[in-house]
C-alpha cells in the first residue's frame, strides 16, 4: 500500500540509488538493453558493473529500447492497486527515446489521471527531478505542484561527461567514422553536455589528457553553478570508481553541497559513452 495518494513512476535511466528510491517511494520501468538477440531489462536481467564488463567483451555492441506501454501499463495499475489515486510520471528525454510517448499512450488507458513530463534529460538530471517532486509529495503536494518542482530543477539542472574513448560513440552512430578514427590517433577525450532546449546531447571541448577531460569536465560544470549555495549533485561513473571518488571529495572540500552522492551510470547512457566515463550533475536551489 502507497503512503501517498499520488504514484511517482519513472524510468530506469534515472540514476539514482536503490535505498533513496525505498526512501521516496519511487516506482521504476526498466529500459532494454540488447546484446544481438538478447533483450535484457536494466536494472533487472542486467546490473551496471556487469553491463560495463559485458560492453568491453562482447562482440555484439548493445542497443537499447524503450519502455513499451504495456510495461508503463502493468506499473500503473499495480500503483492504482496499491492506493494511488494518481500517478505522475518522469521520463528522460522525448528527443532522444520514445519512452515519453510510451508513458503517455499508457496514461490514456488508465481510469485514474496520469501525469507524464518531459524532463528533457537522463541520468541524475532527469533523477534530481524526480528527487524534488518526491519532496515536494512528502511535504503534502499533488501531482501538479510536483511536476511544478520538477520543472524549476529542470530549468536550473547541469549534465556534463567526459568520455575516455570515442569509439562507443561511433558505435552508437553519434560520430561518423572520420571523428572517431582523429580522436582515436590523437587520443582526443570528448567532452559531452545536455541541453534543456532542446533535450540532446552535443558536443563541448574535448581535452587531450585524461587529466584535462577531468579538469574540464569540472571547470564547465561549476562554470554554470551559479549561485553556489545549496548544491544538489552527483559524480556519476562507469567503472571509474576512483576518480569519481576523487572529484567528490574536492567539491565536498571546495562547496560544501546541501546534498552529493557517487553513483554508477546506467547502461543506457554507457551504451554511448562507454567504459571508464565521468559525468557532473547537478543544481542550486533557490
Amino acid at each position: 500500500m502507497d503512503r501517498y495518494r499520488t504514484a511517482i513512476i519513472t524510468d530506469s535511466t534515472c540514476d539514482i540509488p536503490e535505498e533513496v528510491m525505498r526512501q521516496y517511494d519511487i516506482r521504476v520501468v526498466p529500459t532494454y538493453i540488447i546484446f544481438g538477440e538478447e533483450s535484457l531489462r536494466d536494472g533487472v536481467d542486467i546490473q551496471p558493473a556487469g553491463f560495463y564488463e559485458r560492453l568491453q567483451t562482447d562482440p555484439n555492441h548493445p542497443k537499447t529500447s524503450q519502455p513499451t506501454p504495456q510495461d508503463f501499463l502493468a506499473c500503473f495499475e499495480t500503483a492504482r492497486q496499491d492506493g494511488a489515486e494518481e500517478i505522475a510520471v518522469f521520463t528522460l528525454s522525448s528527443s532522444v527515446s520514445g519512452t515519453y510517448n510510451s508513458a503517455v499512450q499508457a496514461g490514456q488507458r488508465m481510469d485514474i489521471p496520469v501525469h507524464v513530463h518531459d524532463s528533457r534529460f537522463t541520468s541524475m538530471a532527469l533523477g534530481w527531478q524526480v528527487l524534488a517532486a518526491a519532496r515536494e509529495r512528502a511535504a503534502g503536494g499533488l501531482a501538479q505542484s510536483m511536476i511544478l518542482a520538477a520543472e524549476k530543477v529542470r530549468a536550473r539542472v547541469r549534465l556534463f561527461v567526459t568520455i575516455d574513448t570515442a569509439r562507443y560513440l561511433y558505435l552508437g552512430g553519434r560520430v561518423s567514422a572520420a571523428t572517431h578514427l582523429i580522436s582515436s590517433v590523437l587520443n582526443i577525450k570528448p567532452l559531452v553536455y545536455f541541453d534543456a532546449q532542446d533535450g540532446e546531447a552535443h558536443s563541448g571541448i574535448p581535452s587531450r589528457t585524461r587529466r584535462k577531460g577531468l579538469q574540464s569536465l569540472y571547470d564547465n560544470f561549476f562554470r554554470d553553478m551559479r549561485p553556489l549555495k545549496k548544491l544538489r549533485v552527483a559524480v556519476m561513473h562507469s567503472g571509474a570508481l576512483g576518480e569519481a571518488k576523487a572529484l567528490a571529495d574536492r567539491i565536498r572540500q571546495e562547496f560544501a553541497p546541501l546534498e552529493l552522492m557517487i553513483q554508477f551510470a546506467a547502461p543506457v547512457l554507457g551504451v554511448h559513452a562507454g567504459p571508464r566515463a565521468v559525468g557532473l550533475c547537478g543544481y542550486c536551489e533557490d
